[in-house]
């Protein structure tokens, strides 16, 4: 976990994810999300069936997430998508390649 500012309030982000190994079962995954008629129905489907991360059984809901606690690439990509938008492309860290759905971005208040 990195550490974040503790002068500044932290993003909260609610996320699901497909955790896949390799590109090909990326881009699988990714094409069947966007082709869907309900994409966020096929997107837990998909991550139930395919996800090698333990979330994978709570259909890609890794949660509430605190800003500083995830692999900076993840959380990069995380921050620049538009909540319950379909995803558009996946990212690669070093877990493996990851397809994100963000149901909420949370900003801090400002004091």
């Amino acid at each position: 976990m990195r550490r974040h500012d503790r002068r500044r309030k932290p993003r909260l982000a609610h996320v699901r994810h497909i955790l896949v190994a390799n590109k090909p079962d990326a881009k699988e995954c990714l094409d069947a999300i966007q082709g869907a008629k309900k994409p966020l129905k096929e997107f837990k489907k998909l991550a139930k069936k395919y996800s090698t991360c333990s979330s994978g059984s709570k259909k890609g809901d890794l949660g509430e997430f605190v800003e500083g606690q995830m692999v900076q690439d993840f959380e990069e990509e995380v921050w620049s998508m538009q909540p319950e938008t379909i995803p558009q492309r996946f990212i690669k860290t070093q877990f493996g390649f990851h397809i994100i759905w963000v149901h909420s971005i949370t900003l801090p208040d400002k004091d």
